[in-house]
């Protein structure tokens, strides 16, 4: 058995901490999984390196999803370049001209 290094362990558990879940709160013997019941509301936990632990909740899926992954909304800093046409008579394939 190959035993793996404390410290590496140890790594591997610290960057769970702070990972958030969301847990249907459905009573009963009712479907549990999100795509069952997307209109159901949840509970968000979090993970504090030794138990899940209440964080919020939310009123269905769509909330969910928008609270465990957020959107990044930067705008991008660097232009995308315009896509030169291709010249007319040269078809498909065309050779390069000098200087291009």
């Amino acid at each position: 058995m190959d035993d793996e290094p404390l410290s590496d362990w140890a790594k591997r558990r610290d960057a769970k901490i702070g990972r958030l879940r969301a847990v249907p709160l459905v009573s009963g013997d009712g479907p549990k999984g999100s795509h069952l019941n997307p209109e159901a509301p949840r509970a968000i936990q979090r993970w504090n390196g030794y138990t899940w632990e209440p964080h919020g909740t939310a009123a269905n899926l769509a909330e969910t999803q928008r609270l465990l992954h957020p959107r990044d909304e930067e705008t991008p800093t660097v232009a995308a370049p315009q896509p030169h046409p291709l010249r007319a008579g040269r078809g498909r394939h065309r050779k390069p001209r000098p200087g291009e």
